[in-house]
């Protein structure tokens, strides 16, 4: 098939590569612009931006699709039909009634549950036993399109963010292989209006670590934030960020440090921390932390 891809960061790029391998005709590719990043502020292409001129496909990104002359440039590609995954524009009604097929977009839960931007997180922090992958039909509203295939992932008891994305990533690009493949045949699925829960964008409020929850909340906030934006507290009156855990047996004052292997008591229960990043340096296992920064057991976390 003739296809328009649409996507931006490292999601993206699996089912780029995907669809290339499976040899379908890319017409464009549409990324987000590049972003001025690091100390040095330098534009910096998105991850499908560098993976599709590394390609040789012809790629485009407009700050916006509003204007009538982006439009017009996008029905002028002629394609059976556009692949969206992780683009981050809104798709105006004349770019998603472009394509002979429409826009198909690759959504990283089980629809309804979990439409919107942050879904991955979302599942995670809320504690789903299972999350997947759907192929929608798009259409104006948020995430409220047909469901032309889906497929169940469970979510391990303790699975970071980080490697639920890759698993999902590599689970899209399989999916949508195989809806072209059966697209004729395919039976869009209207989803129901029951269970409709809506994967808010995370807020950099929410990572500040809440020694007083219970400890399977703030493990799932660990697990669910990490590696990004990252899950943090204060200790010694330094910022750590917490990348992996795990709930443990213990109890005590929510905050503080109950052991030697850096386990921290919650509201009930407690979580002992397994990675975690210092300010100013890399990710590191706590052994390895510990080895070179004691931290005693009283000690207390969450202050300034």
């Amino acid at each position: 098939m003739r296809v328009v891809f649409m996507g931006t960061p490292d999601f993206s790029v699996p089912v780029l590569d995907a669809l290339v391998e499976a040899g379908h005709e890319i017409a464009c590719v549409y990324c987000q612009p590049p972003r001025p990043a690091g100390r040095g502020k330098k534009e910096r292409p998105s991850p499908v931006l560098a993976r599709a001129e590394a390609l040789g496909l012809p790629v485009r990104h407009p700050a916006r699709l509003r204007d009538a002359a982006d439009q017009q440039a996008f029905a002028e590609l002629e394609a059976d039909v556009a692949v969206v995954v992780a683009y981050g524009l809104i798709l105006p009604k004349p770019v998603l009634e472009a394509p002979k097929h429409g826009c198909l977009n690759i959504h990283a839960s089980l629809l309804p549950r979990w439409r919107g931007a942050a879904p991955i997180q979302r599942a995670i922090m809320a504690g789903d036993a299972e999350t997947g992958v759907c192929i929608m039909q798009m259409e104006a509203g948020l995430d409220t399109g047909p469901v032309l295939l889906r497929e169940a992932l469970g979510i391990g008891a303790e699975e970071a963010a980080g490697t639920l994305h890759d698993r999902l990533s590599a689970l899209g690009a399989r999916l949508i292989v195989e809806a072209l493949a059966r697209l004729p045949d395919l039976v869009p699925e209207v989803q129901p209006e029951e269970g409709v829960t809506y994967a808010e964008k995370i807020d950099k409020a929410e990572a500040r670590i809440d020694w007083s929850k219970p400890a399977a909340e703030v493990d799932r906030l660990i697990r669910g934030l990490s590696p990004f934006p990252g899950a943090w507290t204060m200790l010694r009156g330094e910022r750590l960020k917490l990348l992996s855990s795990r709930v443990a047996d213990m109890s005590g004052v929510p905050g503080t440090v109950l052991d030697d292997a850096l386990t921290v008591a919650c509201g009930s229960g407690a979580v002992r921390i397994t990675r975690l990043q210092r300010a100013g340096r890399g990710a590191q296992d706590t052994a390895e932390v510990l080895r070179g920064w004691d931290i005693a057991p009283g000690e207390s976390m969450g202050g300034e």
